[in-house]
């Protein structure tokens, strides 16, 4: 008798797992989850960060169609359009808005104060003005962020392994990301503990980042570092193209700029971010505040490099960085 209700407890319990993520839900209804980020859905990128999102709610007990309905917007590359698609989602009065930006998590912000909202890849939320506090985030905005110590100095090193006579270096940042500021001081410091002449070049567009190529092969920069911004991840492969054409090794932090002809990137899993957003997603169903929900930051990183543009760029990786790299592309 004990192991036939040991049986029944089982079955039961199975029955209900994938029903008990949207307990916080009223009888019948299905929670609806926004899914907003600036690039374009045929971007690579972006849908291996929606399939990576689904695939954490599917591991939480979420099917799509049954007790979750997923929204995909996308602002086609033109963060311009995320004021308005942020607008119509707010207006359609989904659950919860999962934002894959800083851009479009500061376009959802500005337009609802009520809708909890999940940030997933975002440079410096606390920075920006998107949360009080790690711990604490206040408000209605909390997630993860791409954010990790000495991110930029750990760049920096992986260059100067692969450019060991590098003297100077360009960085490029985006000076209308408002967590630019803050990585641009780390840049800067790090490379001058590495005795490593920082050169800092802007862009907002792609016109302005063929001008600040041309400025730096006028400022004889021998490598680049790419600092966080979403314009850089949409025109990863325009300044692949445009570092090959000068001939600098480059590095950014994410893993798609060496499928598009970039030299290195070293960062965090923006996968693993999206897969993640799904347990914040699953908090708030259940009645939890975003006030409430520390953000996280990184805890897998990816090394990446592309051995095909080193072979192009006349570079020997060395052994010890080859030994470090999560993947290599031939």
């Amino acid at each position: 008798m004990q192991r036939i209700g040991l049986a029944v407890v089982l079955v039961v319990g199975l029955t209900l797992a994938p029903l008990r993520t949207a307990a916080a839900q009223p009888a019948g209804k299905v929670p609806r989850v926004a899914y907003l980020t600036p690039w374009s859905d045929s971007d690579p990128g972006r849908q291996r960060g929606l399939e990576a999102f689904r695939q954490g709610l599917r591991e939480l007990g979420y099917v799509e169609g049954q007790n979750i309905a997923i929204e995909s917007r996308s602002a086609e590359g033109k963060d311009d359009r995320l004021p308005a698609l942020a607008a119509d989602l707010v207006r359609s009065k989904v659950d919860v808005i999962v934002a894959a930006s800083g851009a479009a998590t500061r376009a959802v912000q500005q337009t609802t104060r009520t809708i909890p909202i999940v940030m997933s890849l975002v440079s410096d939320p606390v920075g920006s003005g998107l949360v009080a506090s790690l711990a604490r985030p206040g408000g209605n905005v909390t997630g993860l962020t791409i954010m990790a110590p000495d991110l930029m100095a750990k760049q920096l090193e992986l260059l100067k392994e692969v450019v060991p006579k590098v003297t100077r270096v360009a960085l490029l940042q985006n000076p209308d990301n408002p967590a630019s500021a803050a990585q641009l001081r780390e840049a800067e410091a790090a490379a001058r503990a590495l005795r490593i002449q920082p050169e800092t070049l802007e862009a907002r567009n792609p016109q302005e980042i063929e001008g600040a190529f041309a400025a730096m092969i006028r400022k004889r920069a021998g490598a680049l570092l790419i600092l966080s911004a979403a314009i850089f991840f949409t025109q990863r492969r325009q300044i692949a193209e445009l570092a090959a054409k000068g001939r600098l090794p480059s590095i950014v932090g994410t893993r798609d700029y060496p499928d598009a002809g970039g030299l290195m990137a070293y960062g965090p899993s923006l996968p693993d971010l999206e897969r993640r957003a799904a347990s914040f997603v699953d908090k708030i169903l259940r009645g939890a505040k975003p006030a409430d929900l520390p953000v996280e930051q990184p805890t897998k990183f990816e090394l990446v490099i592309n051995l095909k543009t080193a072979k192009a760029l006349g570079l020997t990786i060395p052994p010890s960085v080859l030994g470090r790299a999560d993947q290599i592309i031939e």
